[in-house]
């Protein structure tokens, strides 16, 4: 988890929801397509990539929006409480009312699932997809994971917690996020994407293995997919050289959805 740290001494928005919360923004106005981030579990709007594509979108002149879900960073909201399709509401929410145009979504981890969830929903507004170690279906994976000890706290307390590598929090696991996962799996079918898809993925992702990143190629129906394998790369993907490459990449998403 990342500090809540304003970038370029600007205070976060808020978008209001019908149930009472509200999601954290930062936008930028500029060119289209504009370019959209999703950030990954337990992450949030403050984070390294983010900031840098703000930095790399502000120099460039380009439409940027960076936001938290509900119950991560300036969001309101309890973590526990959010859940793949609520998370995906609420990307939806602020591509429909803080967006103009085609835009191109950046999706990191969890990020890289909801993105495309959202391009599945809103094929007219989403011109390209860049995922970073994107982890689409993952709650399988980590219902998979539990020990039986494990199960039977999750069935009776409705939530466990476990050590989590990237942040001094540990992860909360709700028995309604792996619940509500199987009703927005992806990977169970092809996906009907024809937009250009670049997926990122380092060889040493503790997280997400790396193939994962061939097998959502190979659901995709897009013609127009590269998979970029980082042989020393980590889950985040966030060295100097990753950014670099992050940002050549989103350029050249954004020229071929212009």
């Amino acid at each position: 988890m990342t500090d809540h740290i304003p970038h370029n001494g600007a205070e976060p928005r808020h978008l209001g929801r019908a149930d009472g919360h509200s999601i954290a923004y930062h936008v930028l106005a500029g060119k289209s397509p504009g370019v959209v981030f999703l950030g990954g579990l337990m992450s949030d709007m403050t984070g390294t990539k983010a900031l840098a594509l703000d930095d790399h979108c502000r120099a460039a002149g380009r439409a940027y929006l960076r936001f938290d879900y509900l119950g991560h960073g300036a969001s309101s909201g309890d973590f526990t409480d959010g859940t793949i399709g609520r998370w995906t509401e609420d990307a939806l929410a602020v591509l429909d009312g803080v967006t103009q145009g085609p835009q191109v979504l950046v999706g990191s981890s969890l990020g890289g699932w909801l993105m495309l969830r959202v391009a599945l929903a809103r094929p007219e507004r989403v011109a390209g997809l860049v995922g970073i170690a994107a982890a689409p279906d993952f709650t399988e994976t980590m219902a998979a994971d539990l020990d039986e000890d494990e199960r039977t706290r999750l069935a009776r307390d409705g939530v466990i917690e476990r050590p989590s590598e990237y942040s001094e929090q540990p992860y909360r696991i709700a028995r309604a996020l792996i619940e509500d996962g199987r009703d927005h799996l992806v990977m169970n079918r092809p996906i009907d994407i024809g937009c250009p898809v670049r997926l990122l993925q380092g060889m040493r992702d503790d997280a997400v293995p790396w193939q994962t990143a061939p097998r959502i190629a190979e659901h995709l129906s897009s013609a127009d997919v590269v998979v970029t394998l980082v042989k020393d790369g980590d889950h985040r993907l966030s060295r100097p050289a990753d950014l670099a490459r992050l940002m050549r990449t989103v350029d050249a998403v954004c020229a071929l959805a212009g």
